[in-house]
């Protein structure tokens, strides 16, 4: 059976994404504030003071949601939170297990088959002048012309 992702690591990813959106409003709004406020120099400090804090806070909000994002998506061994290869390996199977299936979607659209396949061995020669690799049937070089 095919090892899913926990719900309580979705909740985390999801929960992560919430409070980087909110960062990013909240930062976001001190810009806003300043284009709307342009030229009001009335209780500057006040609103100085609050749009210092937003900042700070928005960014703050930001990094923590990037953390939980992360350690959602990889959990906490997959994401280096916890140092365990083993355990990390566990985290960030399902991630390798779809890059595999990339692949195999990839090489069955090319109509590439794998397994089976007893290729021969190609036998390649250097030319002397240019130091092109030829095919070892090769009369002339395939890049300068110089006879093989």
């Amino acid at each position: 059976m095919a090892k899913e992702i926990s719900e309580a690591r979705k909740k985390a990813y999801y929960i992560g994404m919430v409070l980087a959106v909110i960062g990013a409003i909240t930062f976001g709004s001190v810009f806003v504030s300043a284009i709307m406020n342009f030229g009001n120099f009335s209780n500057f400090e006040a609103r100085g003071k609050s749009m210092a804090a937003r900042g700070f806070g928005g960014i703050v909000l930001i990094i923590a949601g990037m953390i939980v994002m992360n350690i959602g998506a990889r959990g906490a061994a997959g994401s280096g939170l916890v140092l365990d290869t083993k355990k990390a390996r566990e985290d960030l199977e399902p991630f390798t297990r779809m890059a595999g299936g990339m692949v195999k979607d990839a090489l069955d659209e090319a109509d590439i088959k794998l397994g089976k396949v007893n290729p021969e061995k190609v036998i390649m020669i250097k030319c002397r002048k240019c130091e092109k690799l030829n095919e070892e049937d090769s009369k002339f070089c395939q890049e300068c012309g110089q006879p093989m």
